[in-house]
């Protein structure tokens, strides 16, 4: 896992400490620190000397907490032998008690990750995790996510998992990392219904720069890695030229029943087109779309419709998924927040609407929530943290200068003058 060293550091600060103390407080505790007056411990860590107050490192580490009052240990101890970590990583971890901020670089944040998980200091692992995610990039995301393997930090490992399978074609461009994944690692990656890719064919061409790093010992892992690929979704000429008459695939009889399946799998996609059963064959499911675009009723015909389409970016093909039990509507404003699309307002030709209503696209239900104080066509709609604006508009009788915010938390619309 590398980083560009030549990144700003990042101070760090704790604003909720673990046992609450006034800033003055500290800064006083720091001054004697920092003087050598009431220290009641020393912490030796390779030769170097700290002295401290048990008090404030209690404070922050329950580590400490339980060295210091520990009954193998005499309360009137006042020097501590600390193993496993280094003076500099140990002059960070007491600063920090006392004022709870640490500067994180990308040449520490590893180093100091570690000692933070050492001494269960929560604040500190918080603030490298958050840091680390701001680093995220295609040639370190393996590194990140394989390190997240030592240290509970599991936000942080969603999130550079994601980050691999969303950027899975950049990444292996350019990533000396993805070389040297186990198989193991490189197939949960490549058999995720989440993997970002636009054409199957670059999830195996993937795998044969994989085996080329070292194939004398990864040529008979094509066997494990093949079936992971949705053969039966390549072009049939990329799939008969390119996979059917490569080396290692021929050479492979474990491969032989799986190119068997991915034929037969798209003589039945030619001949009978996209079916349910589609979706349980791992050779035909397709993968799930990073992006999705929907358009959502409007007018067609002559008249307001209920129609509702999807354009995933990635396969370039739009879908219907219109629910006729909805009625039309047009006009209207559309956001997305948290997960839901929100329809606000708009126009059936006889009413104008100052209903609201949240679709979740994964369940595809409907549901209505709290309506607006006015009733909007033509409204402006966005979203600005975490709220939802709706602006102007006409209803029915003057067009309108008014603004409402919705808060989701409180199903409540609050109004607002321009």
């Amino acid at each position: 896992m590398e980083m560009e060293s030549t990144a700003a550091s990042t101070r760090f600060h704790q604003p909720h400490m673990e046992r609450k103390m006034s800033a003055m407080t500290c800064e006083i505790f720091n001054e004697l620190r920092l003087e050598g007056k009431l220290c009641d411990v020393v912490i030796k860590v390779n030769g170097f000397e700290f002295n401290a107050h048990k008090n404030i490192l209690c404070s922050c580490s329950s580590y400490f907490r339980a060295l210091f009052t520990s009954g193998w240990n005499n309360t009137e101890k006042k020097v501590y032998n600390i193993p496993g970590i280094s003076p500099d990583m140990m002059k960070l971890i007491i600063e920090y008690a006392y004022t709870r901020t640490v500067p994180i670089t990308p040449d520490n944040v590893e180093k100091l990750l570690a000692a933070a998980d050492q001494f269960n200091i929560m604040g500190i692992v918080r603030g490298c995790c958050e840091f680390l995610k701001s680093e995220l990039c295609l040639d370190n995301c393996i590194g990140i996510c394989k390190f997240t393997d030592y240290y509970y930090c599991p936000e942080l490992r969603q999130k550079a998992y994601m980050f691999i399978l969303h950027n899975f074609e950049e990444m292996v461009k350019v990533s000396a990392e993805f070389l040297e994944l186990s198989v193991t690692e490189l197939k949960d990656i490549i058999e995720k219904d989440e993997l970002n890719v636009k054409q199957e064919d670059a999830v195996f061409e993937a795998i044969l720069k994989w085996i080329a790093h070292d194939p004398q010992n990864r040529k008979q892992h094509i066997s494990v890695l093949l079936p992971k690929v949705r053969l039966a979704l390549m072009h049939a000429e990329y799939f008969m030229n390119n996979v059917k008459m490569n080396d290692y695939v021929k050479d492979s009889e474990e491969c032989k029943p799986v190119i068997i399946n991915a034929l037969k799998a798209m003589y039945d996609l030619n001949m009978n087109g996209p079916s349910n059963s589609d979706f349980t064959n791992p050779l035909t499911r397709p993968r799930l779309p990073y992006a999705i675009l929907f358009a959502i009723g409007g007018w067609s015909g002559g008249s307001p419709t209920n129609a509702i389409e999807a354009y995933d970016a990635r396969a370039d093909r739009w879908v219907n998924v219109t629910c006729e039990e909805e009625s039309p509507r047009a006009y209207h404003g559309a956001a997305y927040l948290k997960g839901y699309v929100y329809i606000i307002g708009g126009f059936d030709s006889v009413d104008y609407f100052n209903s609201v209503k949240r679709f979740d696209p994964v369940k595809k239900t409907w549901h209505q929530v709290a309506p607006m104080h006015s009733r909007r066509c033509y409204v402006s709609v966005t979203v600005l943290s975490n709220f939802i604006y709706a602006m102007g508009g006409f209803d029915g009788y003057v067009r309108l200068n008014t603004a409402e915010r919705y808060e989701p938390e409180t199903n409540q619309w609050l109004y607002h003058h321009l």
